[in-house]
């Protein structure tokens, strides 16, 4: 569901950019007016406002939509799954003192360092 929701995503995201480079700007009009001609836009001068106005309400409704569903199932996804669900916690045991070392005393307040062992192969 997950990549269903942004593959839809993705490919709203570039209609939207197109559908909103394709609409003229509110100043495009004056340009006409004063013997322009037509203004430059791929549907006349106003053949298609409506159409690319609605588009975009669409376009931004289904990305507000794609985008709300990605927040909700990101957030409550990984509350039901766990990757140690299964695995037992581990049990801690105190620390055993190196062989040969001496027991701390109780009155001194610096522990003494432990020996190094070397390492059994």
């Amino acid at each position: 569901m997950t990549i269903f929701l942004i593959i839809i995503h993705i490919l709203v995201c570039f209609a939207l950019i197109m559908i909103v480079l394709l609409q003229t700007g509110k100043g495009a009009d004056m340009g006409a007016a004063f013997g322009g001609g037509s203004s430059q836009t791929l549907f006349g001068s106003t053949g298609a406002s409506t159409f690319l106005s609605k588009a975009t309400t669409g376009a931004a409704i289904i990305f507000m939509v794609t985008s709300l569903g990605l927040a909700y199932l990101s957030t409550h996804q990984m509350r039901d799954q766990s990757v140690i669900t299964g695995s037992p916690a581990p049990v801690e045991s105190p620390a055993q003192p190196a062989p040969g070392a001496a027991p701390p005393t109780e009155g001194s307040g610096s522990q003494p360092a432990p020996e190094s062992q070397p390492a059994q192969q």
